[in-house]
Formats: structure tokens, C-alpha cells, sequence
């Protein structure tokens, strides 16, 4: 699991996946912005309204509050993120060495991220709510991230490999591990700038992880057809 992870955060970093980097940065950026500018919004027009003195008080804790508010929203902007690049990512980690899966049909991987975004994104705020209480808040968010992120990825891995039905009977005899395995991908969302490149190297550490699992050959690929 260990080096794994660090096969796959330094393999973000070189020259085939920079390409593909420099997309995922791109949109999850954007996302973030437009996240960012529709809480603007909402809150600057009820701001509108408000006396002189509880209208610039809402201005200055809304710069503040959305900075922490975006914090939470990197893990389901990664989610999202990841369903495009999938397949781009994938090929490349699995290629060295092969075989290499076949892709998901036609915005399947992006129909799922989203899916995961949305549940990320209730978990994230579930956690925020115990943002308040030391040291709980913590563990709610890697315990949390951990098991959102190790099951995601796993799945996307897995799927372009084998059934839906196999993957989720092979995610949950290793259910554990794959919590474990999610720990490394809550610390980078955990950690500002950084958890830019979580779809990156999610991707590319889980590829790894189900290819450890479950050693791949023709005739699994061929299952997935």
C-alpha cells in the first residue's frame, strides 16, 4: 500500500501524465470557482438587504467562511473530476506493465463520479457540522474520506476490468483494506493546494492497489466485455 503510494505520486509528475495534469488542475479549478462564485452570490444578494453595519460584517465573514467552505468542497470537485479523466489516467498507470482495461461506456465513469460527489459532498458537510467539537471533527473527515475515496476509486479501477457485480463482491471482501487504502488519499484532500491532485493520484494509487488484489489477465478483461 505504502509504495504504491508513492509509485503513484511521483508518477503524476512525469512526462506522459503531465498533459493530463495540467487538465485535472484546469477543471477542478473551475468547479471550485464556480462554487465559490454562486455562494458569493447567494450570500452578497441577502447581504443587499441588511442594515449598513450586519451588511459589512456578512461581506467580511463571507470571504472567510467560503475559503473554509471550499476546503470541503475539494473532495466532491475530485470526485467529479475523476470521472473524466479515468480512462486517460488508467491506461498510462496500467500499461507499465500491461494488459490495460477497456474503458467504461460512454460517461459511465462520469455518471458515477457524480454520483460519489454528491455523497461526498453530504458526508463532507455531516463533518462540518462537527466542525466545532476538537479532535472529533478530524477523525469524521479522514474516517470519512477514507471510506468515500477507497471505495470510489477501487471501483473505477476495478470496472474496467470486470462486472459492476464482481467488483462490488470483490470491494467487499477486502472492505478493510480498502478503508486503509483510502487513509493516503484523505491526507492529500486533506492538505491545502495539494488536494488538487487528488483525482490524479487517486487514480493512479488504486490502479495499483486492484492490480495487488487481484492480479489481472486476458480473461478477466475479456469478462468486462
Amino acid at each position: 500500500m505504502i509504495s504504491a503510494a508513492i509509485e503513484a505520486f511521483g508518477q503524476i509528475f512525469t512526462p506522459p501524465f503531465r498533459v493530463v495534469l495540467w487538465k485535472s488542475l484546469g477543471l477542478t479549478l473551475a468547479i471550485l470557482a464556480l462554487a465559490w462564485a454562486a455562494l458569493d452570490h447567494l450570500i452578497v444578494s441577502y447581504a443587499a438587504g441588511a442594515l449598513g453595519w450586519l451588511a459589512t460584517t456578512i461581506s467580511i465573514s463571507t470571504g472567510i467562511g467560503l475559503f473554509f467552505i471550499l476546503a470541503y468542497l475539494v473532495a466532491p470537485a475530485s470526485s467529479l473530476v475523476a470521472g473524466f479523466f479515468l480512462d486517460e489516467l488508467a491506461e498510462r498507470v496500467e500499461a507499465n506493465p500491461g494488459p490495460v482495461g477497456r474503458p467504461l461506456a460512454a460517461g459511465s465513469a462520469i455518471v458515477i463520479g457524480a454520483k460519489f460527489a454528491v455523497v461526498s459532498l453530504v458526508v463532507n458537510m455531516g463533518a462540518l457540522m462537527v466542525f466545532l467539537i476538537p479532535g472529533v471533527n478530524i477523525a469524521v473527515f479522514f474516517f470519512a474520506n477514507a471510506y468515500l475515496f477507497g471505495r470510489e476509486y477501487f471501483e473505477l479501477a476495478a470496472m474496467r476490468y470486470r462486472p459492476i457485480a464482481e467488483v462490488k463482491a470483490l470491494r467487499q471482501r477486502h472492505a478493510f483494506y480498502l478503508f486503509v487504502c483510502g487513509l493516503p488519499i484523505a491526507l492529500v484532500v486533506a492538505v491545502p493546494v495539494l488536494n488538487l491532485l487528488t483525482p490524479m493520484f487517486a487514480i493512479a494509487y488504486m490502479a495499483r492497489i486492484h492490480r495487488q488484489l487481484a492480479p489481472i489477465d486476458s480473461g478477466v478483461v475479456q469478462m468486462a466485455s
